[in-house]
């Protein structure tokens, strides 16, 4: 409840998220989760993301919305070993 007696609403969304970038010419992808897509995408393109996104230009290529971290970090470990789905987003780079 907030002062004024008002019930506050916290949505807690957590999202999955497939990158995409080139490197010469390949096509490379990185699957991660986080809670704020907008900010983790400037992360990345700004070198402050994982180590093993830095210095590559990342686009959104595929997201899902969750209702808690928990589930996102599941179904992160499950995309991370989908290389078939991985190499099709690739694809549409």
């Amino acid at each position: 409840m907030t002062q004024s007696g008002e019930a506050s609403v916290v949505i807690d969304y957590a999202f999955v998220y497939v990158l995409g970038a080139t490197s010469g010419d390949k096509r490379v992808t990185y699957v991660g989760w986080c809670v704020d897509l907008d900010q983790r995408l400037t992360a990345h393109n700004a070198g402050r993301g994982a180590r093993s996104t830095r210095g590559r230009a990342w686009v959104l290529l595929y997201a899902e919305r969750y209702a808690t971290r928990r589930e996102a970090m599941s179904r992160e470990v499950f995309l991370k070993r989908d290389r078939p789905f991985r190499a099709a987003l690739a694809k549409l780079m």
